[in-house]
């Protein structure tokens, strides 16, 4: 597994950069928008008639054929690879209707774990669970539903957010690989001139929009041949290997970033690019796209991120990447970090909560002792002062060892 880039993973602007490609969107922006107010009605149509045929060969052939008219053109290899007695499909995650595409193809169910219920998720066609519920009890029903004799295969996507489909999959969720004991990967290649296929802050109705507003988007569709786990295989050494099919087959990557990671990203680049932008001439209406092409230096820092990350794990990523930004040296970040803790209010145990946290979270092996809170408050400042000097002394003394531990250094490594 590599750990790809997130900037790689997604696309956060819609347009293209290249001036070239910029110019042709302009010219077609015209037709592109009288496209899009014909196929909304033409939209209303194929619900229609989806809603009104009966589950057949003939309704999906029908409805696959008014997609193309729509811009969604559906194309599949390996047809006959498809195994009729999987009751678990597995997917990468690409847009908002990956699962219409594949029911297209034939017959099955998405579970709708989060997002709208009622009839907004059944029109958009997915199944409706109760995940209030927990996802434990998901899990439950959602077996006994693939244990069911007579019932449409379940297709779940284990990246559980959707990515460009350029760069590398997101790593694989293992619950769903708990459902069941055998799977068919299916491998989901997605294309589309112009524009980009979604944005991480885009609703679905709004990548509807855009999906009307293009010539096109092709969906490539590829069944692999179905994997069964293996006697003392985990469920997540299972979801590593389905995830590193699917990669190979795609001619991606598989990383270790997680629906959580992309979620954190986002939000670290809606605090940092605004700032960024306010900081220039508003004459310079480019300079704001220029952070987001920074894609090596973002690597960079991402990569001395994790390297902090390992040494304080209950220290969030932002701060510390904006802490990277200034020093550019993992050594200050870390010690700039624990002085900031030392300043905060101590709990009323007299310890640190950072201390306390650091304890339980290295819990697993022998620590050394580390006394962060002193025996008495000092009566002069001066005794005060000595007294957080030793805190901030014994905690960076605490954390550097970790760290040297971690990534098998020398003492004389390290200096």
């Amino acid at each position: 597994m590599e750990n790809r880039g997130v900037e790689d993973m997604f696309d956060f602007r819609r347009v293209p950069k290249d001036a070239v490609l910029l110019l042709l969107l302009l010219i077609y922006s015209p037709v592109g928008i009288c496209l899009m107010l014909i196929r909304i009605f033409l939209g209303v149509h194929v619900f229609l008639v989806s809603c009104a045929l009966p589950e057949s060969f003939v309704r999906r052939f029908i409805v696959r054929v008014m997609c193309s008219v729509l811009g969604m053109h559906v194309r599949q290899n390996n047809p006959r690879s498809r195994d009729r007695n999987t009751k678990l499909y597995i997917c990468n995650h690409v847009t908002e209707f990956d699962h219409n595409v594949i029911n297209l193809l034939t017959p099955c169910h998405t579970p709708q774990l989060e997002g709208s219920t009622g009839f907004v998720c059944w029109a958009r066609g997915f199944m409706e669970i109760h995940s209030a519920s927990g996802r434990e009890a998901i899990g439950e029903s959602l077996q006994r539903y693939c244990s069911t004799e007579g019932t449409p295969p379940l297709l779940l996507f284990p990246e559980e957010d959707t990515t460009n489909g350029r760069a590398g999959l997101l790593k694989f969720s293992s619950w769903p690989f708990s459902l069941t004991d055998s799977i068919q990967p299916v491998a989901l290649r997605v294309t589309r001139p112009l524009i980009a296929l979604s944005t991480p802050d885009s609703s679905w109705l709004m990548e509807l929009l855009w999906t009307f507003f293009v010539p096109c988007t092709v969906y490539h569709v590829s069944w692999l041949p179905p994997v069964s786990r293996q006697d003392g295989e985990s469920m997540q050494e299972f979801a590593n290997k389905v995830q590193e099919l699917l990669a190979g087959e795609l001619g991606l990557v598989s990383t270790k970033i997680t629906k959580a990671d992309k979620a954190e990203h986002i939000k670290r680049k809606r605090h940092i690019v605004p700032q960024t932008s306010t900081s220039v001439r508003p004459g310079s209406i480019g300079l704001g796209f220029m952070v987001q092409s920074l894609g090596t230096d973002d690597h960079r820092i991402a990569k001395m991120a994790q390297q902090v990350k390992d040494v304080l794990p209950h220290v969030p990523l932002n701060v510390i990447a904006k802490d990277l930004a200034k020093t550019n040296c993992v050594d200050t970040t870390i010690t700039n970090l624990l002085e900031n803790k030392e300043e905060s209010p101590m709990e009323a145990t007299g310890t640190s909560t950072f201390g306390s946290s650091m304890n339980s979270s290295y819990s697993s092996g022998p620590a050394p002792t580390i006394t962060p809170a002193a025996k008495s408050f000092g009566r002069s400042p001066v005794d005060r002062h000595l007294s957080l000097q030793e805190r901030k002394e014994a905690l960076y003394n605490f954390a550097r060892r970790r760290y040297i531990e971690k990534h098998g250094l020398d003492e004389e490594d390290s200096h």
